[in-house]
């Protein structure tokens, strides 16, 4: 979950081809055409610094080191293997539990959270950080709750964009990833969190009647759609976005061109010929692109064995603006 809206200025992303759809200025559009560098680009090396949070009213059961293996190198692994070795996830383990100056429960830690209490929470925590670590160092911070604190709900665990950036180390903190986890924690829950610190959206529908059904968007398929999914890597529109494909992966389908979606995939491994098989919406539709995306190479880790590695998901992406498509 990602909550709060920083703009920032563009550049250049994937371009070349008519179903690179234009970025809005919709929270984590989904458009091509250029990248919004508010955002780190998930190429290469970042590293991440995670950083753990105790309260005077508890005393810890578990080590940081203990607490990292929850999340580590398993997160690490899962965009290398997504990115295809073009991108790898750094952690540095602050080895100390860094005390925070009020009890957890008086920040009234929920999922929908007061922003008053909550900016109060993460100024605290980087005040209290802030003699161990230098936050210029580091491209992702994630500040990790004492998991067995009273008032720490895991319920809470998100992206907190900042309207007004926290200076620490003379420099500007945008965002964190909150993290309040059990442990052991959901799967693939930073995963999931560290796609929004990449510009990638929510692909769930939150239920307006309290029902518990979250996964009626695109089910399995792509971890922010659901990180408990069988088929958990990004979908390869995503992968598209964050410059793990190259435009030889990509088909551009024009609205008269009947080649079937299948006949250009290849079982060849790492990557194949084609990830993505792509249709511009039609006339009053020049927002939208039907996608046949194939997201999963192999027999990955955290994917169902009987989901074959060949699997080719359709779906439409619409760039958040109203027209005429239906």
């Amino acid at each position: 979950m990602s909550v709060g809206l920083v703009a920032g200025p563009l550049r250049a992303a994937a371009t070349g081809t008519p179903c690179a759809l234009p970025r809005t200025d919709a929270h984590h559009s989904l458009g091509l055409d250029t990248w919004n560098a508010s955002y780190p680009r998930p190429e290469g090396t970042l590293d991440a610094a995670l950083l753990f949070l105790s309260f005077p009213d508890a005393e810890p059961m578990a080590t940081p080191r203990e607490l990292t293996k929850d999340h580590f190198p398993a997160t690490s692994d899962f965009f290398e293997r997504a990115s295809y070795g073009k991108f790898r996830l750094r952690p540095h383990t602050v080895d100390r539990w860094i005390e925070m100056p009020s009890p957890a429960g008086s920040y009234r830690i929920q999922r929908d959270w007061d922003s008053g209490h909550r900016t109060s929470y993460l100024r605290d925590a980087v005040a209290a950080a802030d003699p161990y670590v230098d936050f210029g160092a580091y491209d992702v911070v994630y500040v990790v709750a004492d998991p067995d604190a009273p008032g720490v709900n895991s319920d809470a665990t998100k992206v907190v964009n900042l309207e007004d950036p926290i200076k620490a180390d003379g420099t500007d903190i945008k965002r964190l990833v909150t993290v309040f986890e059990q442990s052991p924690p959901d799967r693939n829950v930073l995963a999931h969190e560290t796609g929004h610190l990449f510009d990638l959206p929510d692909l769930y529908q939150r239920p307006t009647d309290g029902g518990a059904d979250w996964d009626t968007r695109v089910g399995d398929w792509d971890l922010m759609g659901s990180q408990f999914g069988l088929a958990p890597e990004p979908f390869a529109w995503h992968k598209w976005k964050l410059g793990w494909l190259d435009r030889a992966q990509v088909t551009c389908l024009s609205n008269t061109d009947s080649t079937p979606a299948q006949s250009v995939h290849t079982r060849r491994p790492r990557p194949p010929r084609r990830r993505v098989v792509a249709r511009r919406g039609g006339a009053g539709c020049g927002r939208t692109a039907r996608a046949c995306c194939r997201c999963c190479s192999g027999r990955s880790p955290g994917r169902d064995p009987a989901i074959p590695a060949s699997t080719c998901a359709r779906r439409t992406v619409r760039a958040p603006v109203r027209t005429g498509c239906p």
